[in-house]
This record gives C-alpha cells, sequence and structure tokens, in this order.
C-alpha cells in the first residue's frame, strides 16, 4: 500500500465526520460517552475490527473519552487501510456503542 496524497487525505476526510488529521502522518478522533465501560466495550469492538484487518490504531482511554489515531507505519504515513478502518470504526460507534 502507497501513501496518499494531500487531496487524497482530505477528500478521505470529508466523509468522516470528527476526523482530523493530525501531524501529517495521522488520523484522529476522540469519541465520549456517557459511561467508562461503554468506552471499554467500544474499544474491544476497535480491538477485534483491527484484528481482521490486521491494522492496529492508537488507543487512549481517558475515563469516558476514547481517543483513536490511525497511521501505516510501514508507509511512513496514511494508506487507504487507515480511512477504511476508521470507516469501521465509526460503523462501530453509530451502530453498537450509541
Amino acid at each position: 500500500m502507497t501513501c496518499l496524497c494531500d487531496e487524497k487525505v482530505s477528500q478521505q476526510l470529508t466523509g468522516l465526520p470528527g476526523w482530523k488529521r493530525k501531524d501529517r502522518k495521522w488520523i484522529e478522533r476522540r469519541y465520549h460517552f456517557n459511561e467508562y465501560l461503554d468506552g471499554i466495550a467500544f474499544v474491544n469492538q476497535i480491538a477485534a475490527a483491527s484484528e481482521k484487518e490486521n491494522h492496529h490504531p492508537f488507543i487512549s482511554i481517558q475515563y469516558k473519552l476514547v481517543t483513536v489515531s490511525l497511521t501505516s507505519w510501514s508507509e511512513n504515513g496514511l494508506t487507504e487501510l487507515d480511512f477504511k478502518l476508521a470507516r469501521q470504526i465509526e460503523v462501530l460507534y453509530n451502530t453498537v456503542c450509541l
């Protein structure tokens, strides 16, 4: 997989509300939950999806706030795989966790 150019990254982000580009090599989104265990359940769902794709995000849990960051280390930047997983995470958040 190859890194996406700036224009492609911007196009991909328009379809992912809440996701932001960070330091040119990352995309990131924060998710807020009503209860701590809801965030933990969400992280477990992300872990299962990540294993399936063999692409693993950085996840930070701060009580009721879960931050997910994606990059493709092998390509030193953002690839289609990052956006594919981000879209899957959005589906999980919108259907399983709300």
